[in-house]
């Protein structure tokens, strides 16, 4: 637990590797938890169950294999949909579980998922059946950090399709640190009859929040101020949900914060989505809440880490109907992943979609009526650009 957060954004943790401690301290506790896995587990961070459980084997194993055995419980597969099966049945049995995967490749179980949900809503009406455990889903190796595979592994559609689900028995989670993915996989894993999609990035990124405030976010509809990023009086709202989208919108807002301080901003942090609503399909955020946190008056400028239309029509669902006198549809900007990918340097291909810290800073400062500091900002993206195609490196670290 961590109970305060001198410093948001400044100390550097890896959420994966806390999804990996998570895990094997789950395998500890529980003798009937199972983790499905392509062979996938060492190269998205979760490799820290490998020493406290070994992978299901039958046959003849040598020096160099990891630990594998014929009752091991992490099961892998190179077959996201033989995976999903197993593990539908071992859900069946009362036993709680997750299954991993790279993000481009969950989509493999997209009618899998479908027909899930479907048994999950027909749970709800026999009453003598007891609720089984949630189908958990841990998404890694995203669209946004694809540094060697490229397009091909470029697609957060998994998200958009579970939002669409009108059977409201779909949560996507999008944890920002190591605090915020440890309330999350509690959460996931004490949840029953939904799928609960959790999205994260597998390299080191900052730490945000303190345990209190992870647990606020869920319990208050899955959205909160982030009062270290905040003004009084916001002029425009910022908000993001992914833990990339999070911290390209707070460095955007540092850099708009250096030019142009007078300017009040205020940050509002996402951690979860479901069938319409920000949170989760338990515990949405109210409308009476949002009108709170995203006053009439303001401009909304919003980072995803999926399509941009999965958030945008969420939000639209909020803002909707709009007055004549206040056209709030009018102040809205969605940025996100735009389907447009390479095998290409992080910042490149924040920036090739739109999403990066210097595009959101610019659209900040078009919306401030700054086109001066639009027009630099558009000028540093162009400038990291020429830097990385000469280096094959970004200019800035990410």
């Amino acid at each position: 637990m961590i109970e305060r957060v001198e410093n948001p954004g400044k100390e550097t943790i890896n959420i994966a590797r806390k999804f990996g401690e998570l895990l094997s301290d789950r395998f500890k506790k529980d003798p009937n938890f199972y983790l499905f896995s392509p062979d996938e587990t060492t190269s998205n961070r979760l490799d820290a169950v490998y020493e406290v459980e070994s992978r299901a084997w039958a046959l003849p194993t040598e020096d160099w294999d990891l630990p594998e055995s014929k009752d091991g419980r992490i099961i892998e597969l190179l077959s996201e949909n033989a995976l999903f099966a197993t593990m539908v049945g071992a859900l069946g049995n009362g036993n709680r579980a997750m299954m991993t995967s790279y993000e481009s490749f969950f989509s493999v179980i997209t009618s899998q998922l479908l027909q899930q949900l479907k048994f999950y809503v027909q749970l709800d009406a026999v009453p003598w059946r007891k609720p089984l455990p949630a189908v958990n889903l841990l998404s890694t190796s995203t669209c946004w950090r694809q540094d060697h595979n490229g397009f091909s592994h470029q697609s957060p559609a998994l998200i958009s399709t579970l939002l669409s689900v009108p059977s409201k028995k779909a949560n996507c989670f999008f944890p920002i640190d190591d605090v915020s993915a440890e309330e999350t996989f509690n959460r996931m894993l004490a949840s029953e009859n939904v799928v609960n999609l959790t999205t994260f990035d597998k390299n080191d990124l900052p730490r945000w929040i303190d345990s209190n405030h992870a647990r606020f976010q869920f319990d208050n509809g899955g959205a909160s101020i982030f009062s270290f990023a905040s003004d009084e009086n916001p002029e425009i709202v910022l908000t993001a949900a992914g833990d990339l989208a999070t911290r390209e919108m707070l460095a955007a807002r540092e850099l708009i914060k250096r030019d142009f301080p007078n300017l009040r901003l205020r940050f509002v942090g996402i951690n979860a989505l479901s069938y319409g609503k920000i949170g989760t399909v338990d515990k949405p955020l109210f409308k009476e809440t949002f009108d709170a946190y995203f006053p009439v008056h303001c401009p909304i400028i919003a980072s995803f880490h999926g399509y941009p239309d999965a958030l945008r029509n969420i939000l639209l669902n909020y803002l909707l109907p709009a007055s004549a006198a206040e056209p709030r549809l009018e102040k809205l900007s969605v940025h996100g992943f735009e389907e447009v990918g390479s095998t290409t340097t992080p910042f490149e291909m924040l920036s090739l979609n739109h999403n990066s810290r210097f595009d959101l800073a610019a659209d900040i400062a078009r919306t401030a009526n700054r086109p001066d500091l639009a027009e630099k900002y558009l000028n540093k993206i162009a400038e990291n650009r020429d830097y990385a195609r000469l280096f094959g490196k970004d200019k800035i670290v990410l």
